[in-house]
């Protein structure tokens, strides 16, 4: 499924920008005993860089306890709607910045099905185990496009190191439509980074005895083994998808995957290496 399932804005289609909601800023007039009524009109009067700050807090604390999607409930997927919208007026319409997106984003959240699927299954399989989700955004100095790649953590116990056993990319080429919407062209999925655990290490080459050459290229091979799939060629069309970037800063990305494909809550990570 996991090819699948990064087919949204992980690697997704996204969804038409929802309608903004602006929260009403009041007007002070001078009055030298100020009332609690305008004490909190003068909150919201804050300076827009503090408003928008203690916004993006507000959205963060409101996926916290949702495990990343899988678990909110419904008045928990409204909090988050409600916050996220909150955060996008603050740069809706401006044209999204390539070099501020290029580098890696933690997922926070989702709604997207086909992303949380993923979640599901760990949940119910024992032995399956999903850990960190990023987007790789390569597109520095571009003003048309790049390259997206969704990048999952995950592992199989107890033969593969716990959570980062193995990584799942899907890579797409993506081109920018406007000043919001970017369309996403899958073409490759692949895994790589096999991390073997280190029971399974002692089953090929028992630490008790000395290493063969044999044992030893098996280790190798597992340490740098990558496969992958093309999901486009000359006789098949690439799949894709419409992503729309929702609000972009230093260290925030909201998505909305068109279509009805879901939300997308990312926070700025340190850079990561793939094979």
């Amino acid at each position: 499924m996991m090819s699948h399932a990064l087919a949204t804005p992980l690697a997704i289609p996204t969804p038409k920008p929802r309608g903004t909601h602006r929260s009403p800023l009041g007007r002070l007039g001078p009055s030298p005993r100020p009332s609690g009524r305008l004490a909190a009109v003068s909150t919201a009067a804050a300076p827009p860089a503090a408003e928008l700050e203690r916004r993006k807090l507000d959205l963060l604390q409101a996926v916290q306890e949702t495990q990343r999607g899988l678990a909110a409930t419904a008045d928990q997927r409204s909090a988050v709607e409600e916050a996220l919208v909150c955060v996008e007026e603050y740069d809706a319409g401006s044209p999204v910045n390539l070099s501020e997106l290029d580098g890696t984003w933690r997922l926070n959240y989702t709604s997207a099905s086909d992303v949380l699927v993923l979640f599901e299954a760990a949940a119910r399989l024992p032995f399956l185990q999903v850990g960190q989700i990023f987007q790789k955004f390569e597109c520095k100095d571009r003003s048309d496009g790049g390259m997206v790649r969704n990048v999952v953590r995950w592992s199989i116990s107890p033969l593969l190191e716990e959570l980062e056993g193995a990584t799942l990319v899907v890579s797409a080429k993506f081109s920018v439509l406007s000043k919001r919407n970017i369309f996403l062209e899958f073409e490759e999925v692949a895994v790589e980074n096999i991390r073997i655990s280190e029971e399974l290490q002692a089953l090929i080459a028992p630490a008790i005895l000395p290493r063969s050459y044999l044992s030893l290229q098996i280790l190798q091979f597992i340490r740098t083994f990558r496969t992958q799939v093309p999901v486009s060629g000359p006789e098949r069309r690439s799949p894709g998808g419409l992503y729309y970037l929702s609000y972009l800063d230093r260290d925030m990305l909201l998505g909305r995957a068109v279509g009805g494909g879901g939300v997308f809550v990312f926070t700025k990570a340190q850079p990561i290496t793939l094979q």
